[in-house]
């Protein structure tokens, strides 16, 4: 099922897809040439959004959750991919030690740990799951609705200090799909001898979304000088802001303030392309995830009069950590659907090779609102094989396999904005 595109694409969109397909050749070899260069995270999924008028990606996670939603059809895929990554830093690799999440509550985030281990089993890879929570102290089976069973364990240094390992099980790379939002734990430092992926400067005790939404900008600069495009087309316009406490009303003009400047900056460009939506920004947590952080705003007017539940509700992210800094990001409609709900494509990537993706959908979201909340739904994108080929035969905007490469590319963009991102603010570049 191909999702039903509310608005169908039109003026800028629809010369965009036309440019992009004509452009494909020059633009695969300008990524295998950005490769060269630049390594990708080991994966990645990106949250984009379609306007009809613009396409353009909104988040960037490197810490994946959701492998189980993809179609089991690209499971062959994500194995090839999975072992050109392993290859690249461990290539006689046999142990895989997996670090998830803490919430071993989460059925549905651990039938996503159950499907990367498939993945990576097929590989050749033992695979085992460390666990950071205090609370598993022992061997810790997990039952999932599916009839599987996950075995969490905890993690131990070896006798010398310098790796991580299990019980009887020593690895040469460890996979983190933990995002260390309340820091990073003692256990994972001065790993000498192993690789940790993707690097904890990775996660958002250090990460920052306006480090990528900055790279994220050079990269679709050049991008659009080759394809001759308007940046804008794929690249939401943003703005940081420091310093905010949204209990105590601190940073609120700054934030305000912030939010004119770049609802002017939108409206100048829907009047250039004759858009008549009405502009919005989505202001959130400069670190964080899950969705959390997040609300939509038309006016700086609604910064200053938020109720007290709104005021609780930005203030805290994930794990209880709280918001100093925020972006002020332009906010980007969707006009797709799924079974008449708000959807949204979310693409996954492996290395440099996407592997596929979901449609996230809302029932009670509306087309400018985080679908990333409690209630959403999901469901397999189209990517069979031959959807990953666009048709270079058909009219701009009536084939799906031109809409899903158009996703790739832009999600490839945000992939190479990550890889930018993570050179810049490794620690320790030397070894990087």
């Amino acid at each position: 099922m191909v999702p039903h595109l509310v608005t169908a694409l039109n003026g800028p969109l629809l010369d965009l897809e036309k440019k992009i397909l004509e452009a494909t050749p020059a633009i695969e070899r300008w990524f295998r040439l950005e490769w060269q260069e630049h390594t990708p995270p080991f994966y990645c999924s990106v949250d984009l959004r379609n306007a009809g008028f613009k396409l353009a990606p909104v988040d960037t996670n490197l810490f994946p959750g959701g492998f189980n939603n993809l179609a089991p059809e690209m499971l062959p895929l994500a194995v090839q991919a999975a072992m050109a990554a392993i290859e690249k830093y461990c290539p006689d690799a046999r142990n895989l030690l997996v670090i998830p999440e803490s919430h071993t509550r989460n059925a549905f985030y651990l039938q996503n740990i159950a499907r990367m281990m498939q993945i990576f089993r097929q590989t050749g890879l033992n695979v085992r799951l460390g666990s950071l929570s205090p609370e598993i102290k022992i061997p810790t089976p997990v039952l999932l609705p599916d009839g599987q069973e996950l075995l969490l364990e905890p993690l131990e240094r070896s006798a010398n200090g310098r790796r991580l390992v299990l019980n009887n099980f020593d690895p040469c790379t460890i996979l983190l799909n933990n995002d260390l939002s309340t820091g990073i734990p003692a256990i994972l430092e001065e790993l000498n001898e192993q690789t940790l992926l993707p690097p904890v400067h990775a996660g958002w005790a250090l990460r920052r979304k306006s480090n990528h939404f900055s790279a994220y900008d050079e990269v679709v600069k050049k991008f659009s000088k080759m394809v001759d495009i308007d940046p804008w087309m794929l690249n939401p316009y943003f703005m940081k802001v420091q310093g905010v406490d949204f209990h105590q009303g601190t940073g609120e003009d700054a934030l305000a303030a912030a939010v004119d400047t770049v609802l002017a900056k939108i409206r100048k460009k829907y009047k250039e392309y004759g858009i008549k939506e009405k502009p919005f920004v989505i202001v959130k947590s400069d670190a964080g995830t899950y969705g959390m952080g997040v609300m939509t705003v038309h006016n700086s007017s609604e910064i200053r009069e938020l109720n007290a539940k709104q005021r609780n509700k930005m203030a805290v992210v994930k794990d209880g950590m709280t918001v100093t800094d925020v972006i002020v990001q332009e906010g980007v409609y969707t006009f797709e659907q799924v079974h008449e709900a708000v959807a949204e494509p979310v693409v996954y990537m492996i290395d440099r090779y996407v592997v596929g993706g979901y449609y996230r959908f809302h029932q009670e979201r509306g087309v400018d609102e985080n679908l990333n909340a409690p209630g959403m739904q999901s469901m397999p994108l189209a990517f069979a094989q031959q959807h990953a080929v666009p048709d270079m035969r058909a009219q701009p905007g009536t084939a799906a396999p031109n809409r899903f490469y158009m996703y790739g590319v832009v999600a490839r963009l945000a992939l190479l904005a990550a890889s930018l991102e993570l050179e810049r603010t490794d620690p320790d570049p030397e070894i990087y």
